[in-house]
């Protein structure tokens, strides 16, 4: 089942991202990774900046989260995560067509450089890699990051928005 998140599931919502994180470390930068990947304080300022988390659940338990953001003219999915045990059985696929339902703007996603699984599943649902000064121009306008994910991050637009420039 898919439904919108409420505040009783923000400890899920932690828990979900932290667990799939682990995929990132060795990964991305070492000097962009931490322990906890997200902080409680960092989960509930992107609350705070209207990011809408959606769940992905079975059996009671929430094994899948991505968040839906409008910023300006465009719409941002944000920190799309399934739960280690539970990939690879089309959890995200479900999670982003939902979402992707919802979304009336161009749609933008970000990841890390170095997350190639990310980029791949991306692609395969209709995303396709900026070049990198779209990128930066993106990122900078959409995105409220350091300056160090910027240089260590992509953008993919949704097929279709292709034509968004700084």
């Amino acid at each position: 089942m898919i439904r919108k998140c409420t505040g009783a599931d923000f400890d899920s919502i932690l828990d979900v991202i932290n667990d799939s994180a682990i995929a990132y470390k060795g990964h991305i930068p070492e000097d962009c990774w931490h322990e906890p990947y997200m902080t409680r304080e960092y989960l509930q300022n992107e609350i705070d900046a209207r990011v809408e988390f959606w769940a992905y659940e079975e059996g009671g338990l929430i094994v899948g989260v991505m968040g839906i953001q409008d910023v300006q003219d465009v719409t941002l999915f944000r920190h799309a995560y399934v739960r280690t045990a539970s990939r690879n059985r089309g959890v995200g696929g479900k999670l982003i067509e939902r979402l992707g339902g919802l979304a009336s703007r161009p749609v933008l996603v970000g990841t890390w450089k170095a997350a190639t699984w990310a980029i791949r599943f991306y692609e395969k649902h209709g995303f396709r890699l900026v070049d990198e000064e779209t990128k930066d121009a993106l990122l900078k306008k959409y995105w409220t990051i350091p300056e160090r994910q910027v240089d260590t991050s992509v953008v993919l637009v949704q097929q279709g928005s292709e034509h968004l420039k700084e």
